[in-house]
């Protein structure tokens, strides 16, 4: 066995460790059951990293966890790029300005709100609070992991953000279509198709409660929720400026005073993707491909984030970032309602 242990295959040993937990993870994202609670790949790799890294994995030689990181940072960059192709500008003329003005304020508001009560009233780091705060407001785990290298977040940070989102999308995934077919919401399809894309945490929770409505339902909210995930390109853009001049300013704290914190430029490939796919100069079948391929790119970032989280971190976190998660849920739900009858 000891060409595992060749140092300079080292790397290419611990990336092909970190494939082969995607694929595993895909195949096992795509059985019956997994697929009805729309639990997406990104989830089971996270899960299965974590498990491997707290067990066998701390016994890997030192050179793989070269490949690891590389799949965290690297890897994790060009998966947020490639997101791109999921969305084009004309998702924007079909919901018009009030889908727009809906998904600006849900996201804008709901990130806000977050980081205020999670450091101010619930005292919890800067880092986990951003990263909670970025799933609830704009496209859950997606945008957890597109975060987490802009403020520079610990990985055990990182996964707790991405439990919180899980769990409670996948509640709101069963409540929407629950509180809709009840009329307890007396809503038509358009504007609950909004109110679901503009709330709900993972595409995927989308897609599973818009389809549990009907047709009409689905394809709004799937839009709407394209909208929210094209606007992670510029808030990660804001984000990198607005840390960069609190560093600057002299302003910050202990745990907001990184080494160096920069403007994400990944976020700039994300956008000229979008601009790229807007021209509809690739065949369906090839974006389709393509976003297949990144589907399994984005889980090999979330399994090597997993691999580098250690359990004994989340010893003294507590339940605040369970507090944190739930209070932007009823947010999402209460807040979203509201704004759905106040600009459709």
């Amino acid at each position: 066995m000891s060409f595992l242990q060749n140092h300079k295959l080292g790397p290419v040993y611990g990336t092909s460790l970190i494939a082969l937990l995607a694929l595993l993870a895909t195949s096992i994202a795509k059985q019956p059951t997994m697929e009805s609670f729309a639990i997406s790949p990104l989830i089971v790799g996270i899960v299965l990293g974590i498990i491997l890294g707290n067990s066998v994995g701390k016994k890997l030689p030192t050179k793989w966890h070269l490949g690891v990181i590389f799949s965290t940072k690297t890897i994790l960059r060009a998966g947020i790029v490639f997101y791109g192709f999921r969305l084009t500008f004309q998702d924007v003329v079909i919901v018009g300005w009030g889908g727009v003005v809906f998904s600006l304020i849900i996201v804008s508001s709901t990130f806000i709100f977050g980081y205020v009560v999670g450091t101010k009233f619930l005292k919890l780091d800067r880092d986990t609070s951003i990263l909670i705060s970025a799933g609830s407001s704009i496209c859950g785990a997606a945008a957890v992991l597109a975060t987490e290298p802009v403020i520079k977040a610990e990985p055990y940070k990182t996964s707790v953000a991405v439990a919180t989102v899980v769990v409670f999308g996948t509640i709101a995934m069963f409540l929407y279509p629950f509180l809709f077919q009840s009329d307890f919401l007396a809503i038509d399809e358009q504007e609950m198709g909004t109110y679901l894309g503009g709330t709900l945490h993972e595409v995927a929770h989308v897609v599973g409660a818009g389809y549990a409505m009907n047709m009409e339902v689905a394809n709004t909210a799937v839009i709407v929720k394209m909208l929210r995930v094209m606007l992670l390109a510029p808030f990660l853009i804001i984000l990198g400026v607005w840390l960069q001049s609190k560093v600057s300013s002299g302003v910050s704290t202990k745990d907001e005073n990184k080494t160096k914190i920069t403007i994400p430029w990944f976020a700039f490939g994300f956008i000229a993707i979008v601009a790229f796919n807007s021209l509809n100069l690739l065949s369906t079948s090839l974006v389709s491909t393509i976003n297949s391929v990144d589907a399994f790119v984005l889980t090999m970032a979330m399994t090597a984030l997993g691999m580098e989280t250690r359990l004994n971190k989340f010893k003294g976190i507590g339940l605040k970032p369970i507090y944190l998660a739930s209070i932007l849920f009823i947010y999402l739900v209460l807040a979203g309602y509201g704004l759905t009858l106040l600009v459709l």
